[in-house]
């Protein structure tokens, strides 16, 4: 990185969710709590999908991408935000903040596009089903995840690239419990122009964009379920895209909400933070393992093996 341009300031002062101690030891309980269960429930459905062979299908690749991705993005964020909830000294190093900014990027452009991945293989396995083991091939998929992957490294770097070209000489406050590009190009008092026109296509890209390819998928999607004369027909197709459908639904609502708002620090823009950096990736092995029989099946089969090497030994 080019430190000479962070010369001014060289860290910054995370305000984070609350700045009374009694509330700040209750958070930390809190939070500690929903990072250790969304590591052990990603680290689970991983597990699961790798070792049962029910579960080696395009859709559960993906979702032990999504799993994968889900830790990391919590990982981004809550341990720094753990930290500070007990720390006195509550920054964090302009290098740092940048590094948190270029994941953050990352994790968050990689599961949207992975949502919308997902949107299109039920799109498949519903609208055309006898063609579907041809449309969603092996290398097809492969492709998806991988170009998911690194278009999101790309969008961030570019993004970082940019970032740290920027000069702070403002306030250090960040009113927030992580760092996000929104809140230093407040605090930058060079030219932000390209960084808002980066942002900007990042958000058309993986915000509106992937949310489109979704809206499209399951347009068609509930066109094709309604056409079903049977009842149990619509039921079980529904069935098969519900777990889905709730996930984008949280992802998205609460992702677009915070991003539509202005970057105030208020606490509804908070929680909306929290839902979708923190709340989301403890739900999604929830959501995919409650309301979907495979992975439930797959879930009891996978306990039921370990439980026998166990007495075994």
């Amino acid at each position: 990185m080019d430190l000479g341009n962070h010369s001014t300031i060289t860290e910054f002062i995370l305000l984070g969710l609350s700045a009374d101690p009694h509330i700040q030891v209750a958070l930390f309980v809190l939070f500690l709590g929903i990072y250790l269960l969304t590591v052990m429930g990603n680290l689970i459905m991983l597990l699961v999908i790798r070792t049962d062979s029910h579960l080696h299908t395009p859709m559960y690749f993906f979702l032990s991408h999504l799993s994968f991705v889900d830790i990391c993005f919590s990982s981004v964020t809550v341990p720094k935000m753990l930290e500070n909830l007990l720390s006195q000294k509550k920054t964090i190093s302009v290098e740092c903040c940048l590094t948190q900014v270029f994941f953050v990027f990352v994790a968050a452009g990689t599961e949207a596009c992975l949502l919308s991945v997902m949107a299109y293989d039920r799109y498949a396995a519903i609208c055309h089903p006898l063609l579907y083991g041809q449309i969603m091939n092996k290398q097809l998929y492969m492709q998806l995840v991988w170009g998911s992957w690194g278009l999101s490294f790309l969008d961030a770097l570019i993004n970082i690239f940019l970032a740290m070209k920027m000069v702070f000489c403002k306030a250090q406050i960040i009113p927030h419990y992580s760092c996000e590009m929104p809140s230093l190009l407040s605090l930058s008092c060079s030219d932000t122009s390209k960084n808002l026109i980066a942002l900007l296509c990042s958000t058309l890209l993986h915000g509106l964009g992937t949310f489109l390819l979704v809206f499209l998928s399951y347009a068609r999607i509930i066109a094709t379920i309604l056409s079903i004369s049977s009842t149990s027909g619509r039921s079980k197709a529904f069935s098969t895209c519900s777990s889905h459908l709730t996930a984008v639904t949280l992802y998205y609502g609460s992702g677009l909400l915070r991003h539509l708002m202005p970057n105030s620090g208020s606490p509804l823009e908070l929680i909306f933070s929290v839902q979708y950096t923190v709340v989301t990736p403890v739900l999604n092995p929830l959501i995919y393992s409650l309301k979907n029989k495979e992975v439930k099946a797959a879930l009891t089969r996978t306990m039921e093996k370990y439980l026998q090497h166990f007495n075994t030994c």
